[in-house]
């Protein structure tokens, strides 16, 4: 969890921007928001029978940043979400930041068989404002009732800072091989790897990305977990990173390589991003979830988060994704699509064949746009393209893609309400990684996003917008020759 604008934070409780009386412009329909209040970076999540839990860094009080809680919500299908309450308070030891959730099936830490570990950073205010480096420390708690209710340790912080003032984040998983935890830890400028029999007691390992990969800004909540490629494991390390992003502000990349319970290695030198968009941040991954890796991150940016137009609450996540790994000539990619639960939503899917993308009014054929929507399109070779929302006061966001760049763009300049930030406004882009043809592209709409996974997920971009009235029309243009087009409302 990363502090950013607390002045802005402390002087704009008040601040409305183009919202409707009740609050609710702009709500998300497939996204999981809190109904009211602040929320920021998912934790905790974690899969437990048949539930899947998200909790998130919350300020139940306030619109803007301030004192963290857990909050807390659960799922069956990872698309329709139940708010519960509030799962970690502030205590005497600081404010409940950033962190992640297993399940102890081995009572390893003796609170109980399958007992839910929560494990997070303290933050201490107080320390902090005192001019101590040492105000971020790692505290669990657990719960014997599938996360209804909890209790914290009594022996926190089970790992305390050594002087080091960004110290949080904790990702831990189990290693089957060494028969231990790890935890995977942020602190400040690369990563730090501990483990534990217990949960209880720590020890470092090693550290890993000092002078290696992006560092525009300070390093946090990371992720560390294996995926298959053809029967070999490929270890994969998310480090979010703010500000420093590859268009601006926050952002997640990931490394992929080797680890043996002590080391990670990394098997390039390159930077990776899972996703190009403004609007991915803090992502990570579920545990307890044999046979998937399901990713799910933080739906704003640094930049404006304090400040976006919308009502009695702000920021939501983005829609869960499986991961999966893609080898090419350079290397591992980590490409992700949303999870496959969304192929059953939705209603009757609207298709056509050989089109040519010459002011082509999907939505006048399909209906009007209403809410969340899916939309691919499949193409017989790379050609220029764009994907146009719209709505009667000529606000629009395009989307598309660029041959001769060789890039998919997100283009949100005239997008409705921007004036809230001076950066908001802009172009967007990604690199196309495939190579050769066909290509595709899909895109998953909500009445304040898109989400664009292309060339089956290798290419991906997250954007926000604020249009004065939902988008009601989609428009594809450009003349290129679309083999497929699809269109299902959610």
């Amino acid at each position: 969890m990363r502090i950013r604008h607390v002045i802005i934070a402390l002087l704009l409780p008040a601040l409305a921007w183009a919202q409707d009386k009740t609050g609710e412009l702009h709500r998300p329909k497939i996204h999981f928001s809190p109904k009211k209040g602040w929320m920021n970076d998912p934790n905790g999540m974690v899969y437990f029978n048949g539930t899947y839990h998200l909790f998130f860094q919350h300020n139940p009080h306030n619109t803007v940043w301030g004192p963290m809680h857990w909050g807390h919500a659960t799922s069956k299908d990872l698309i329709h979400w139940k708010e519960q309450p509030i799962a970690l308070y502030p205590d005497t030891l600081g404010t409940i930041f950033s962190g992640s959730a297993v399940i102890d099936t081995k009572n390893t830490a003796g609170f109980g068989k399958n007992a839910m570990v929560a494990i997070y950073t303290n933050h201490n205010h107080s320390q902090e404002q005192a001019g101590s480096d040492k105000f971020q420390n790692q505290s669990i708690a657990y719960s014997l009732d599938e996360g209804k209710t909890w209790t914290k340790y009594k022996g926190n912080p089970v790992l305390s800072n050594p002087g080091i003032r960004d110290f949080r984040d904790p990702k831990v998983s189990w290693y089957e091989a060494g028969k231990k935890w790890i935890m995977t830890l942020a602190t400040k400028d690369h990563i730090t790897f501990y483990s534990s029999p217990d949960l209880k007691q720590w020890k470092e390992e090693s550290r890993f990305g000092e002078n290696l990969g992006a560092h525009g800004g300070v390093w946090e909540c990371p992720d560390l977990f294996p995926l298959n490629d053809k029967g070999k494991e490929i270890w994969v390390l998310i480090v979010n990173i703010n500000p420093g992003g590859p268009n601006g502000g926050s952002a997640t990349q990931y490394f992929t390589g080797s680890f043996d319970g002590h080391v990670f290695k990394a098997d390039h030198t390159d930077i990776k991003w899972l996703d190009y968009g403004p609007d991915e941040y803090a992502g990570i991954t579920w545990s307890n979830t044999p046979g998937r890796r399901i990713f799910l991150g933080w739906m704003s940016n640094w930049q404006y988060a304090n400040v976006v137009p919308t009502g009695n609450w702000r920021s939501a996540t983005t829609i869960a994704r499986d991961l999966k790994l893609v080898k090419t000539g350079k290397g591992y990619l980590v490409a992700s699509e949303p999870v496959r639960e969304f192929n059953r939503i939705g209603g009757k899917v609207f298709k056509a064949e050989n089109v040519s993308a010459d002011n082509y009014q999907l939505t006048s054929k399909a209906g009007k746009l209403a809410g969340a929507a899916r939309v691919s399109v499949s193409l017989p070779k790379a050609a220029s393209f764009t994907i146009t929302l719209s709505n009667n006061q000529g606000e629009q966001t395009v989307i598309g893609y660029d041959e001769g760049k060789q890039e998919y763009f997100i283009d949100r300049t005239k997008s409705g309400e921007t004036g809230f930030e001076k950066g908001f406004a802009g172009r967007h882009t990604v690199p196309r990684f495939a190579t050769g043809d066909p290509m595709n592209l899909a895109l998953v709409i909500d009445d304040a996003s898109v989400e664009l996974f292309a060339d089956n997920g290798l290419s991906v971009m997250t954007s926000i917008f604020f249009p004065t009235n939902n988008y009601t029309d989609i428009t594809i243009s450009g003349g290129a020759q679309l083999s497929k087009v699809t269109y299902q409302a959610l």
